[in-house]
């Protein structure tokens, strides 16, 4: 095996910033490119993955011969991987307006058609728990049965991130498929104990302590939002580690009238994350308190955009690029976390340099 070149190469549909395409790099495997039809995603995905390497465009719009052409690709090529993480809003359980996302409905659909075009020897599909629930809605049991129909051997399952070395409870539907051996391919867990808030973040890591408001104009963006006064006093009443909005429900001040009489619905929000467990799944809105379960462990403020990121599995070193903080919070928010990418991409990789001659 020690003598054999990795010689896969993957297309990242939907790639957004490029968590997907950086685990796949990280297992060794040469991306070619990434489609999203967010134009905003560029230059973060160029600064990490590779100049010129971003492609814009609608994947509605897109013709299977023109991506044939522009990237050279075969068709029946056992070395390729098409990739699929589609944006998932409409079969969210956190969504609340299915209206703006109906779109992103029919997008497993339209991936399915380019694996159908080009039959390549591996299929990556990662999304919501929730396309496996409405299987027969987002198109995902016909896409297995043609795969199944077309000699693919298939993996899916819905998946814990946090089994796979990323400090995060992140629940997500991965599909691998595979035609180039026998092997239903799983992606490959890490071994020891879950990392842990306290394993990433804090001031041992690298992350010095700040208050709210704070902007960090390096790369390294520790930046976070302003807290309102009111907010700040909330959270002052909020215990250290895992503390949630019980803190301050007795006090009529503070109290949110939405929550009198209710004190067990939505508790994460402005809640606290806890040091010694995998954070709270990481959404587009992870810097703000009310918006879930992000409040520091023990500072008055929500996570920064680099705590944020850290918990999703990036490298610090990772360059994000945006017109504001929500915007790269989105980035963040919406990405495959790198390293189950890499444990995905190695469970590929291991398969293909077993299973060939």
């Amino acid at each position: 095996m020690e003598n054999k070149t990795n010689t896969l190469k993957a297309v990242d549909f939907f790639c957004g910033g490029g968590g997907m395409s950086y685990g796949m790099l990280e297992a060794g495997i040469n991306v070619l490119a990434g489609i999203d039809n967010e134009e905003n995603c560029r230059r973060t995905y160029d600064a990490n993955i590779g100049e010129n390497k971003f492609i814009n465009a609608d994947v509605f719009n897109l013709k299977e011969d023109e991506l044939e052409a522009k990237l050279n690709l075969n068709k029946n090529d056992d070395d390729l991987i098409l990739i699929g993480c589609s944006p998932c809003q409409f079969w969210s359980i956190i969504n609340t307006n299915r209206n703006k996302s109906t779109k992103s409905a029919n997008l497993l659909i339209e991936f399915a058609r380019f694996v159908k075009y080009f039959n390549p020897g591996y299929v990556v599909v990662e999304n919501v728990p929730g396309v496996l629930r409405k299987k027969n809605e987002s198109g995902l049991e016909d896409f297995i049965i043609w795969l199944e129909k077309n000699n693919y051997v298939v993996h899916f399952e819905v998946h814990n991130v946090s089994d796979y070395g990323v400090p995060q409870s992140r629940k997500r539907f991965t599909l691998i498929a595979n035609r180039v051996t026998t092997e239903k391919i799983n992606p490959i867990k890490k071994e020891g104990k879950k990392v842990t808030v306290r394993d990433v973040i804090g001031e041992s890591n690298g992350f010095a302590k700040i208050n709210d408001g704070h902007k960090d104009n390096t790369e390294f963006i520790h930046t976070v939002p302003t807290v309102s006064k009111l907010n700040k006093r909330r959270l002052e009443k909020i215990k250290k580690d895992g503390g949630d909005r019980l803190g301050f429900a007795n006090d009529p001040e503070l109290q949110l009238p939405c929550f009198i009489g209710k004190d067990h619905w939505f508790k994460d929000t402005f809640g606290r994350l806890w040091w010694d467990k995998p954070s709270p799944t990481i959404t587009t809105k992870f810097f703000s308190i009310s918006n879930g379960r992000f409040a520091h462990p023990e500072e008055n403020r929500a996570l920064s955009l680099r705590e944020g990121a850290t918990l999703q599995s990036f490298p610090k070193n990772y360059k994000f690029h945006g017109s504001s903080t929500a915007a790269i919070a989105r980035l963040i928010g919406n990405a495959v976390p790198p390293k189950y990418a890499k444990c995905i991409g190695e469970s590929i990789t291991k398969n293909h340099l077993n299973g060939k001659i």
